[in-house]
């Protein structure tokens, strides 16, 4: 189990395979951590993609589940967790890299692409998380009731109004969307994506649909395909296909 050490954060993460570099960010919203892979996703991304990328995944700051602590961050936590990430990939000699994402995974692929446009190659959104105008506090209502409350029990130095103001700089300031970017980055971004839709409460088909039509060079997949689960081997393809057409030549890289 390695570690990696940065300031008051402590990140654990795995590695698997070898290649060209892909970033796996796990679902499970901020209690994102690597067993979600195996246990809860609708694929075991690092299981898949192994025998093709250098892949690399991580438990987020503070998840429940995970082995990562350090300071909640209450200002500009989007691109504190975003820091984290980076952070983890330089550790790791690591400069271009893939990166695929779940769920919270989503906006954290576009903060990724906003802060290190010459770094992120190109990104699979996969179910990704977003704002839902007749549900917006789906994700304040998940987290004060389930994560924060957990947090703070094993956390005597984090208070709920601690995470009130990480809930609220996180999904209460930009109200729309992915909550970590606008549509216009979204609009001017040339990185390459591939979105798989989902929709349930926090994973709007529209928002799929949005980033699809904003983005450049965006590409969706078909939908549905989690249900019936015969159809995940497809889409698992496809952003096999995706991934490698966009791997740069290792060359003199």
């Amino acid at each position: 189990m390695p570690f990696y050490e940065r300031g008051d954060v402590r990140i654990h993460y795995e590695e698997a395979g070898s290649g060209f570099p892909l970033l796996l960010i796990p679902g499970g919203g901020l209690n994102s951590n690597i067993g979600v892979w195996s246990s809860s996703g609708p694929f075991d991304a690092m299981a898949e993609f192994k025998d093709d990328f250098h892949c690399i995944t991580m438990d987020l700051r503070n998840a429940n589940d995970g082995q990562s602590p350090g300071p909640l961050q209450i200002e500009n936590p989007w691109g504190g967790y975003a820091e984290d990430q980076l952070s983890l990939m330089d550790h790791l000699g690591t400069g271009e890299f893939l990166v695929l994402g779940c769920c919270i995974g989503g906006p954290f692929i576009l903060k990724l692409m906003e802060k290190a446009p010459d770094r992120v190659v190109a990104g699979v959104l996969c179910q990704p998380s977003g704002f839902r105008p007749e549900n917006p506090d789906v994700f304040w209502t998940n987290n004060t009731t389930t994560w924060g409350p957990a947090l703070c029990a094993r956390r005597p130095d984090i208070t709920m109004e601690m995470v009130e103001a990480h809930l609220h700089n996180l999904y209460r300031v930009r109200p729309d969307f992915v909550f970590s970017v606008t549509r216009d980055f979204v609009r001017s971004c040339q990185i390459p994506m591939l979105v798989l839709p989902d929709d349930i409460p926090p994973h709007p088909w529209q928002v799929s649909m949005d980033i699809f039509k904003l983005a450049p060079n965006a590409e969706v997949s078909m939908y549905p395909w989690k249900q019936p689960k015969e159809l995940i081997p497809a889409a698992v393809a496809r952003v096999r296909a995706f991934l490698k057409a966009h791997q740069p030549v290792l060359a003199g890289r």
